[in-house]
């Protein structure tokens, strides 16, 4: 069983998957607590649903793509369960986590995107560095920015942890919170080799709309 608070199609809006048709199954909980949070509903309640239930949600959606999410999917035990059983039935799966619990018993065909908390998320200091260790070169890792004091954060956690797995990184800005053109520029002076992401789903739907 899995605690789930929503299933739905949508334009996957982040990653390098960006304007790609999903199905997202957004699982319930989260162990952080992020000043910025735009998903806060998904904290807690949600509707208990057997593996099999949700495969045949997914499925009828008629995607191959599917996007693991929440909350913290990582914090439910069946997690891990449910990628599989969803690769074993040929789909490309997502799993996008905080970086804060560990995802050694993650399938290695699931693309894992991975969350480094900088500090004005207030939650930096829960990070599990050791996850580092289980990306690979498909798996991307992002970057949620809301001032130069968390750009700064991120460019040492690049130097630090991608020497030797070139996995893709992510530079967001917080939405509403540090302009586009902002991080844009910082990015382009320092050369930095990493991909500049909006929330494209917010541009599209709005910032306030569920199950986008």
């Amino acid at each position: 069983m899995l605690t789930v608070t929503e299933i739905f199609a949508g334009i996957q809006g982040e990653t390098s998957f960006s304007g790609l048709p999903f199905v997202f199954a957004r699982l319930t909980g989260c162990n952080l607590r992020c000043r910025y949070c735009d998903t806060t509903y998904a904290y807690g309640s949600g509707q208990k649903l057997g593996i099999n239930e949700i495969l045949s949600l997914v499925t009828a959606f008629g995607l191959n793509r599917v996007c693991i999410t929440g909350g913290e999917p990582m914090i439910q035990e069946n997690t891990p369960l449910l990628a599989r059983e969803l690769l074993d039935r040929g789909h490309q799966v997502l799993v996008e986590t905080n970086g804060a619990i560990s995802l050694s018993g993650l399938d290695p065909r699931a693309v894992k995107i991975m969350d480094v908390k900088c500090p004005d998320s207030g939650e930096h200091e829960n990070m599990l560095w050791e996850n580092f260790r289980l990306l690979t070169g498909q798996d991307e890792v992002k970057f949620v920015i809301s001032s130069r004091q968390d750009y700064a954060y991120a460019k040492d956690v690049l130097e630090k942890y991608r020497k030797e797995t070139r996995w893709s990184a992510l530079f967001s800005p917080v939405f509403g919170l540090l302009p586009f053109d902002q991080l844009a520029e910082w990015i382009l002076e320092d050369a930095l080799d990493v991909r500049f992401q909006l929330q494209i789903h917010k541009l599209v739907w709005g910032p306030d709309r569920k199950g986008v």
